[in-house]
């Protein structure tokens, strides 16, 4: 069974119906990273499994979560716990790597609508997927919140970065281990509630200046 990881910040509206539709198989770990608005409880209520990281940071939370998850499920997820992602194309992404045919799979983000990506952040995106494509040799578009591989691979790849720069810093770090990297497309709908990062300008350039460090 493939343990799901969603970090959340202050996702009290988004978490209900997401946990509630999270396929059959999927095991979910809600890492609380600092949720002032009751995010972690309103998990435990859904009957998912909570971790709390009081240390800052995406990857700190994603980090927490690998490390949380239970040894022996092989393979583990990651999504986006503000509604902007679909549990049910996890499959998706997951099958490739539960069938031996990938080590990395990533969601592209196919935006439904123009207020589900604003334009400042699918220029960011595009601009650091450009520096992946030209760094990796790997045709890749997106950066991919939605993704699987195998846990202890991860844990092997040594991510260092505990910020925004997580994503990208496995990414290249999987290129340069020689991992099979694939995409599959994943829709993308406008997150539930305000957001911290991609709906803002200064989230943004927070996250590009991260990825930017680490591609330096």
């Amino acid at each position: 069974m493939p343990d799901l990881i969603i970090p959340v910040l202050d996702e009290a509206a988004a978490l209900p119906p997401l946990l509630g539709s999270i396929p059959p198989g999927y095991r979910p770990i809600v890492v609380d990273n600092g949720s002032t608005d009751g995010s972690g409880d309103i998990a435990r209520a859904a009957g998912a499994r909570v971790v709390v990281e009081p240390r800052p940071g995406f990857g700190s939370a994603c980090w927490a979560g690998l490390v949380a998850c239970d040894p022996d499920d092989g393979v583990v997820c990651f999504m986006d716990g503000d509604g902007s992602l679909d549990p049910a194309d996890l499959p998706a992404v997951a099958g490739p790597v539960l069938a031996g045919q990938a080590d990395l799979v990533l969601g592209a983000r196919r935006p439904l609508t123009t207020a589900a990506w604003p334009r400042h952040a699918r220029l960011a995106n595009a601009a650091l997927a450009f520096e992946l494509r030209r760094r990796t040799g790997r045709p890749l578009r997106d950066l991919g919140p939605m993704r699987a591989a195998r846990r202890d691979a991860l844990l092997a790849l040594g991510i260092r970065d505990r910020r925004f720069g997580w994503p990208l810093e496995m990414v290249l770090r999987a290129a340069a281990a020689g991992w099979r990297i694939e995409e599959v497309p994943v829709p993308y709908r406008p997150r539930t509630g305000k957001s911290k990062v991609t709906g803002t300008v200064l989230g943004t350039a927070r996250a590009t200046r991260d990825m930017a460090r680490l591609l330096a």
